[in-house]
């Protein structure tokens, strides 16, 4: 196989992969009143970084904020982990690219 071929199998692969984990997640949507915000937009720096979210309920929230409320669970489909030394906040994992904290609108 050539380079192309293994890229359109990847794609084809990728691909499908988006389109059941939309599926699967369609139940979810939308969010049932789990009693926890959900950020609907972010503020990035002048390298792309995110510096800031806006939840469902207005609020603003610098990146250290909205680490601990995801922490302590006041924050719905997001992750912290623990990589460079320091915590990270990203989405949970569900496949959907659209939902991606990096993918949000700004604010």
């Amino acid at each position: 196989m050539d380079q192309q071929s293994f890229e359109q199998v990847y794609e084809t692969y990728k691909n499908a992969g988006e389109q059941q984990a939309i599926q699967e997640n369609e139940g979810n949507r939308p969010l049932a009143n789990t009693g926890k915000e959900q950020i609907v937009a972010v503020r990035k720096n002048d390298d792309g970084d995110l510096i800031a979210f806006k939840t469902d309920a207005g609020r603003e929230l610098d990146y250290i904020t909205a680490l601990n409320d995801a922490k302590t669970g006041k924050l719905a489909h997001v992750d912290v982990f623990h990589k460079y030394g320091r915590d990270i906040l990203r989405s949970e994992p569900d496949g959907i690219k659209e939902n991606n904290l990096d993918r949000l609108p700004d604010f």
